[in-house]
């Protein structure tokens, strides 16, 4: 059987470490202004489909996955590893 959820029922893998990284991002930024980011790379993304992609609600497509380590400076690998974030 296919499965595209994660085993803790998350349409995606990268939500919550891309939380958690956004959060750490010096001067902070909110999720609004990662969605001005964003579109600035010309993804067509608001604050409300950052909220769903950070609490796992939204699937991630492979060119926003790519834009997020871009604007985090970080690997897409790094994004998908969630070993080092709180559940």
């Amino acid at each position: 059987m296919y499965k595209n959820k994660s085993s803790e029922g998350n349409n995606n893998l990268c939500g919550p470490k891309l939380h958690f990284l956004r959060k750490q991002m010096i001067p902070k930024v909110s999720q609004r202004a990662f969605a001005d980011k964003l579109q600035l790379q010309g993804l067509d993304l608001d604050k409300n489909a950052i909220q769903r992609i950070e609490c796992g609600k939204r699937f991630v497509t492979d060119i926003e996955l790519k834009a997020f380590a871009q604007i985090l400076n970080t690997t897409t690998d790094e994004l998908l590893d969630d070993s080092d974030v709180k559940k």
